[in-house]
């Protein structure tokens, strides 16, 4: 992912990973020339449909990849701007929803596949997060309250550490209520 000119984001799949399959033609009008009894004729035909289904099958895994990433590019615009404090709650069905795909298909295309962005690699995983309510009545990722409980410890004076009370009392003022047993 990377922005483009117009500042839109631009999403692409990293080609020298992907399998290119294509149908050997001087190889198959080969074996055809050598076919000469119906039996053999129906195993070459049976065999190409089989490496037809496979190259089809293969394109639409990359444009279901492609789907899922520009989804969760677009549900995540505020990280990509803003950094891991902005990223949103977000469910593998709200996601499957909006590709029209089954849930069950997004787990599946997100697992083991990362995202190259201008702020790191990601495993698609990565997006994919609980929510906690705020007082306020909205809903704040569960990592981008990690991110915040991390950078308050990064901040903290060592000789002065903040205790997990502390954590949760800083995190109240800015309507995240969580309880300390949990920022511990």
């Amino acid at each position: 992912i990377d922005r483009g000119s117009d500042n839109s984001w631009r999403i692409s799949l990293n080609e020298a990973t992907l399998p290119r399959l294509v149908i050997n033609r001087p190889y198959l009008v080969e074996l055809r020339d050598g076919c000469r009894d119906r039996t053999s004729r129906a195993w070459l035909k049976e065999k190409l449909e089989d490496a037809r289904w496979l190259i089809r099958a293969l394109d639409q895994r990359q444009k279901t990849i492609l789907a899922v990433a520009s989804e969760i590019v677009t549900q995540q615009q505020g990280f990509f701007l803003h950094g891991v404090s902005h990223l949103r709650p977000l469910t593998l069905k709200q996601v499957a929803e909006k590709i029209e795909m089954h849930e069950s298909t997004v787990s599946r295309v997100t697992s083991n596949k990362y995202m190259g962005t201008p702020r790191g690699l990601f495993e698609l995983k990565y997006f994919f997060s609980s929510h906690v309510l705020t007082n306020t009545g909205g809903e704040v990722s569960s990592t981008a309250i990690r991110a915040l409980i991390k950078k308050l410890i990064a901040d903290e004076n060592p000789r002065k550490p903040l205790s997990d009370n502390k954590i949760a009392a800083i995190l109240a003022e800015q309507n995240i209520k969580i309880a300390r047993r949990t920022v511990a």
